[in-house]
């Protein structure tokens, strides 16, 4: 009689056949390589996504919004917080295609071997 057993591996992935048992292999991380270079992209990313919508919240509010254009404080509240939206929105856009672009790309890589 056949069962199944499954278990993690780092190194392949595959269906093997041992005479009477099949053993399933999941390949749950790839190589380090690749999961270095996610972690690296979402650091990267997580980095963007705090300090680039704080920074341009308060320097388009006192220097656009206020210095340039001579608003008030509360509309250049409002403005500064649209263009702080904006830029969280392009992040998340940017990581999505950077995200898109490497699961593509690793996944073309495995397919050729």
């Amino acid at each position: 009689m056949a069962y199944v057993n499954v278990r993690k591996v780092f190194v392949s992935s595959g269906v093997f056949n041992f005479g009477n048992k099949l053993e399933v292999i999941l390949l749950f991380y790839g190589n380090e390589g690749s999961l270095t270079s996610t972690l690296r992209t979402l650091l990267f990313f997580t980095t963007l996504m705090i300090t680039l919508p704080v920074g341009l919240y308060f320097s388009s509010k006192a220097y656009v919004f206020e210095g340039s254009l001579g608003m008030s404080d509360r509309d250049s509240y409002f403005y500064a917080a649209i263009v702080a939206v904006v830029t969280v929105h392009v992040v998340l856009a940017l990581f999505v295609y950077v995200a898109w672009n490497e699961g593509s790309r690793q996944w073309r890589e495995g397919k050729q071997d």
